[in-house]
């Protein structure tokens, strides 16, 4: 075996995360479904999403928790605290406890985010900079790939078993990304050193909190990418609602044909993560990002269909454009982001993305009851087309990777994701 593949530690990681998406995925596309199942409400089920973003806004303080404390036991009480917390759901029975899921996806996304700043820095103190695209690349793959089985699987249990079986195994799958960590053996200081004068040597707490976002701006690559994909994302989740519409009054299916365009747009991703690594080689982080925001824009386009095969198309635009978008812009953060600041970068790009999409999906939640779904695409099709063509034709130059100190400070360490 070559490349990250060659570390036995990652080969058992890589194991453990694909377990563990695959539950993850069954179980919050199953969410949307049950909320609009429980009230037959497209504002309902884009509350789920709304539900997970949120914690988004939370991200300076998971970043700086991920740079503070050792990260496999970070990465191991969070799976667990997940694991139980999902079961929870168990006692969903009717619309009455619709709070119950959005409780569920809400811990869901604060889980997610300490897990995704705690991992990258895992990876990389696994593997080094030079294994990153590699390693995030194999990640995604397997994990959008799970999503050609996943939804189906997710779907099918809640419709024969209900959403309580798919809980249950949702939490049988952060067992297992538990057990892989316990069987990494990792010689993990508490921290790594602080060089005088950089972001998050000052001592002050807030300015640690927020030591990710200066090292962004002091980054032009970076700061661009983020910049960028944050204006897309200002409209992008208007999508988590609208898709819900183009199943009901687009192609007149029921909500579970949601896991149909999942599924598809699983097989996408892995395509796509198969050819990124070469495509960043070739093209650099932010034409890749670009690419992926074009990818959505043709995907809104052809949601506005009513035929099926065209919105499975644009299933497959939304897989290529999502891996493309995760590998780009978490390898971009990686490479030029050194060990002791990985939380908080990871953190801060994650917040300054993800708070835009999650006020586009409560806003979707509310217009998609006022305004035809079809004018929602469309704008995401015009702010992503425009994003994506200031990436594509004017990238910002990719600067050397950041140094890797072997000094290490006590009380500060880095991220990783699993």
């Amino acid at each position: 075996m070559t490349g990250p593949l060659a570390d036995p530690r990652f080969r058992r990681l890589l194991a453990g995360q694909s377990l563990s998406s695959f539950g993850d995925t069954a179980l919050y596309l199953m969410l949307g479904i049950w909320a609009k199942e429980l009230t037959n409400s497209n504002s309902a089920a884009g509350g789920v999403f709304l539900a997970l973003g949120l914690p988004a806004l939370f991200g300076p303080l998971t970043g700086h928790l991920a740079d503070r404390v050792r990260r496999r036991p970070l990465l191991i009480g969070t799976n667990a605290a997940a694991g139980v917390v999902v079961l929870s759901l168990l006692a969903v029975h009717g619309r009455g406890q619709l709070w119950i899921i959005y409780a569920v996806a809400f811990a869901y996304g604060l889980a997610s985010g300490i897990l995704s700043s705690a991992g990258a820095g895992l990876r990389k103190s696994l593997l080094g900079p030079e294994q990153t695209a590699s390693a995030n690349a194999m990640l995604q793959t397997v994990s959008q790939g799970l999503r050609i089985v996943a939804p189906l699987v997710g779907t099918g249990m809640f419709v024969a078993f209900g959403g309580g079986s798919v809980a249950i195994l949702d939490s049988v799958t952060f067992a297992a990304a538990i057990v892989a960590l316990l069987t990494i053996r990792l010689d993990e200081p508490r921290g790594h050193a602080v060089p005088a004068g950089s972001p998050g040597s000052s001592g002050s707490f807030f300015a640690d909190v927020t030591a990710g976002f200066r090292h962004i701006r002091s980054v032009r690559l970076l700061f661009q990418i983020t910049v960028v994909t944050a204006c897309g994302f200002t409209v992008i989740g208007l999508t988590e609602t609208a898709i819900f519409a183009v199943v009901d009054q687009g192609l007149h299916r029921s909500p579970a044909f949601f896991g149909v365009l999942n599924s598809t747009q699983g097989a996408a991703s892995v395509l796509g993560g198969i050819a990124v690594s070469f495509m960043l080689k070739r093209l650099g982080e932010a034409r890749v990002v670009g690419l992926a925001l074009a990818g959505f824009s043709v995907a809104s386009l052809l949601y506005t269909s009513h035929s099926v095969v065209l919105c499975l198309i644009g299933s497959v635009g939304d897989g290529l454009g999502l891996v493309w978008l995760v590998v780009g812009l978490s390898t971009a953060a990686q490479v030029h982001t050194p060990s002791f600041l990985q939380g908080r970068v990871n953190a801060a790009w994650s917040m300054v993305v993800l708070t835009p999409q999650t006020c586009s999906i409560a806003a979707g939640a509310w217009l998609i009851a006022v305004v035809d779904y079809r004018v929602l695409l469309l704008a995401i099709v015009v702010v992503m087309a425009v994003c994506a063509a200031t990436l594509l034709l004017k990238p910002a130059a990719a600067p050397a990777p950041a140094p890797e100190s072997e000094r290490q400070a006590p009380g500060i360490a880095a991220p990783s994701r699993l």
